[in-house]
C-alpha cells in the first residue's frame, strides 16, 4: 500500500465512522428535523465556506453551474430531512442500511432520465436490495398487523432517491471544487429551511446546541474535507468497500446507545441489502459471470 492509499484509507475510515454517528446527533439534539438540518447547513456551509477562503479554492460559476447546485442543494436538504425523519419511526442501523440503497437508485434514475441502458445482470441485485428493503421494514406477514418501521423505511428510501439526484447533479459539476460545491448547497438549504426553523418553537439548550454544532462542524464541514481528500486518493473499489464503515458504526451505536436490536426479519433485509449493494459496486453481473469494474455511484 502507498502513501496516498494509506492517507486516502484512514480519512475514509474516520469519515465513514463519523457518518454512522450522525443519527445519535440528530436524536440527541431533541429538535425536529427541519431545525437540524437548518443548523447543519448554516454551520457547515459555514466551516466550507472558511476553508475555501483559507486555501484560495473558490472558483467562478455561471448560471447553468447555479441552476445544477440550486438542484442538487434543495434535493440534499430534502434527503437530510427524510432521512433525519426516518429515526422516528425505525432504528438508525435499519434506516442508514436502507439508505445504502442508493447506487441502485441512481441506476434508475440514471436509465429513466438518460437513457443509460442496465445490465441485464445487474437486475437480480436490484430485485434482492428490495427485497431486502421490505423485510427491513418489519412488516409482520400473516399477523395481520405491522410495525410502524415500514413509515421510517420508506422515508429512507426516499432520501436515496433525493441523494441520487444530488449526484446526478453534481455530475455536472467536476469543474468545481467538491468544498465549494458542497458550501453552495448548505446555502440553498439555510435560505429554504429558514422560514421553517425560525424562530424556534424550543430553546437549543445545552444539549441541543453541542449536537448542531457537532453535527456542522465535525459531521459536515470537517467530514466533507476528510471524504474529499480520500476520494482523490483511492480508488473506486477501495471507497466503496470502506463506505460500508458508516452503516456498520450506526449500527453499533443503536445497540450500544439505545439496546434497539432489529427483528429476524430485519437483520435478514439488511443483509440482503449489503450483499446487493457489494455485488453492484464490484460490478458482479450473474449472466457473463465476470466482473466489469465498480461504478461510480
Amino acid at each position: 500500500m502507498n502513501t496516498d492509499s494509506r492517507s486516502g484509507t484512514w480519512r475514509m475510515l474516520v469519515a465513514m465512522a463519523l457518518s454512522g454517528t450522525i443519527g445519535l446527533l440528530v436524536v440527541e439534539s431533541g429538535q425536529p428535523p427541519e431545525v437540524v438540518v437548518f443548523f447543519r447547513c448554516l454551520i457547515g456551509g459555514a466551516g466550507l465556506l472558511t476553508w475555501l477562503a483559507w486555501t484560495h479554492g473558490w472558483l467562478p460559476m455561471n448560471r447553468r453551474d447555479l441552476g445544477w447546485l440550486v438542484l442538487g442543494g434543495a434535493a440534499l436538504v430534502v434527503n437530510w430531512l427524510c432521512l433525519f425523519s426516518a429515526y422516528r419511526y425505525t432504528s438508525i442501523s435499519v434506516a442508514t442500511v436502507v439508505y445504502h440503497t442508493q447506487p441502485f437508485m441512481l441506476v434508475a434514475l440514471a436509465a429513466l432520465f438518460q437513457g443509460e441502458r442496465i445490465a441485464a445482470g445487474r437486475l437480480p441485485w436490484l430485485v434482492l436490495a428490495m427485497v431486502g428493503v421490505v423485510l427491513s421494514s418489519g412488516l409482520e406477514w400473516g399477523s395481520g398487523s405491522a410495525t410502524p418501521a415500514w413509515q421510517g423505511v420508506a422515508l429512507a428510501c426516499t432520501a436515496a432517491v433525493l441523494y441520487a439526484i444530488v449526484t446526478l447533479a453534481t455530475q455536472r459539476l467536476k469543474h468545481l471544487p467538491s468544498a465549494q460545491i458542497a458550501a453552495v448547497q448548505m446555502g440553498v438549504g439555510v435560505l429554504m429551511l429558514a422560514p421553517l426553523a425560525l424562530p424556534l418553537n424550543a430553546p437549543l439548550g445545552a444539549r441541543g446546541l453541542a449536537a448542531v454544532a457537532v453535527l456542522g462542524v465535525v459531521h459536515t464541514a470537517f467530514m466533507y474535507t476528510l471524504m474529499y481528500a480520500a476520494f482523490q486518493r483511492l480508488s473506486s473499489q477501495a471507497i466503496a468497500a470502506l463506505s460500508f464503515t458508516y452503516p456498520a458504526v450506526a449500527l453499533l451505536v443503536d445497540l450500544a446507545w439505545y439496546q434497539a436490536v432489529p427483528t429476524t426479519g430485519q437483520w435478514l433485509g439488511m443483509v440482503l441489502i449489503v450483499v446487493a449493494v457489494i455485488a453492484h459496486r464490484l460490478g458482479w453481473d450473474l449472466f457473463n459471470h465476470r466482473s466489469h469494474g465498480v461504478r461510480a455511484a
